[in-house]
């Protein structure tokens, strides 16, 4: 699965349906999110280590490719 990086002439529906949901998901929240919150967001059972870390690989991903932002406390949010 191809996740293209995010330019001017990319648009968001692009992206497999699951990133998109995670980026809506980011989007929605208050405040930036650690994997845990946006899993909860998702209903991803977060207690199963192995439902959350591809999660969190994805969310790493699209931080990669320029669609969302990392902060050095390991929260997620939505690019500037």
């Amino acid at each position: 699965m191809l996740i293209p990086h995010r330019t001017s002439d990319v648009e968001e529906n692009v992206l497999p349906p699951d990133y998109q949901r995670i980026l809506a998901a980011v989007r929605q929240a208050a405040g930036p999110v650690m994997a845990r919150q946006a899993g909860e967001m998702l209903g991803v059972d977060v207690n199963i280590r192995s439902k959350l870390e591809p999660l969190r690989g994805k969310l790493v991903r699209l931080v990669d490719r320029g669609w969302l932002r990392k902060l050095p406390d390991g929260r997620f949010t939505t690019r500037l």
